[in-house]
């Protein structure tokens, strides 16, 4: 797929790059602009085009992946998933989300998972 204005990235945001890069491309394929099978640029290629790291750029790759939105094919590169409605992609996001924020407290997925059985339950 042709890639120039993909996505833009605005340096004055509070949002992070790599989430604004994340955010763009799931809005684009809940919309259809991007459709399954569809390949990314590669990870450096868009990264120049924004004036970013290239490690910013992957970062939002892999959360991206992570929530099924894209899938990696080595040398193939980065493509649209071809699984997974827009319900679902977001409820996987969610969960990333709540796993980047466990991180970020010093807790692991099994701390996650301990937690998320006391919500709702009466427990403290």
């Amino acid at each position: 797929m042709a890639h120039p204005g993909l996505v833009h990235v605005d340096p004055s945001s509070a949002v992070p790059p790599y989430e604004q890069v994340r955010t763009q491309v799931v809005a684009l394929v809940d919309s259809g602009g991007l459709r399954p099978g569809d390949r990314l640029p590669p990870v450096r290629t868009l990264a120049a085009d924004l004036g970013l790291a290239s490690g910013t750029v992957a970062r939002a790759y892999r959360e991206l992946e992570s929530a099924g939105v894209v899938v990696t094919r080595g040398r193939n590169g980065t493509v649209v998933a071809a699984t997974g409605d827009a319900t679902e992609r977001l409820a996987q996001q969610a969960t990333a989300d709540y796993l980047a924020a466990l991180r970020r407290l010093g807790l692991g997925a099994e701390d996650g998972v301990r937690l998320l059985g006391t919500v709702g339950d009466g427990s403290p």
